[in-house]
């Protein structure tokens, strides 16, 4: 059920990006006076806006147009640290940890919460914390992580959530 839930929000994440990125005209359909729409498969092209963080920009751009594309190596402590210091610390950090998970360090996010491991290095599909924020369920107070953000998240994950 957890896969399946996930592979939804990839598809519902992929559909709006697409969406997003396909109502910006490029220069040759700007100039002709009848415009031809490209196939749903098309690649974006280089006018697709992506975040100005390098390593999110190349993880996000490789995986969501091509997955078959090398990934960026995603740094836990430049990257995903900071993240969820961010977004999860008010409930899962500091004197708080809420289901006894902390994310104050990368000791304590592998450690897990009171149910059990959290992350499980190179599978996101079978990741509590990427279900959870991939299906928008955390985090619960704030705002949630956009696309890129869960991206950035899952693609850690899948290149084994290393300490880097």
């Amino acid at each position: 059920m957890r896969s399946m839930k996930f592979k939804f929000a990839l598809i519902i994440l992929a559909v709006g990006l697409l969406s997003a990125c396909g109502g910006q005209p490029t220069e040759a359909s700007a100039s002709q006076s009848t415009a031809v729409s490209a196939p749903a498969t098309a690649t974006p092209t280089d006018t697709t806006v992506v975040p100005t963080d390098t390593a999110l920009a190349q993880s996000t751009k490789a995986s969501m147009i091509d997955p078959g594309a090398p990934v960026g190596t995603v740094s836990f402590a430049n990257d995903v640290l900071p993240l969820l210091q961010s977004r999860c610390a008010n409930c899962h950090g500091g004197d708080q940890t809420k289901e006894g998970l902390s994310v104050r360090t990368y000791a304590d996010l592998l450690k897990g919460s009171d149910n059990g491991p959290v992350i499980l290095p190179g599978d996101s599909e079978n990741s509590l914390l990427v279900e959870l924020v991939s299906t928008q369920e955390m985090p619960k107070r704030g705002p949630k992580l956009t696309p890129p953000q869960i991206q950035l998240i899952i693609d850690w994950v899948n290149q084994g959530a290393l300490d880097n």
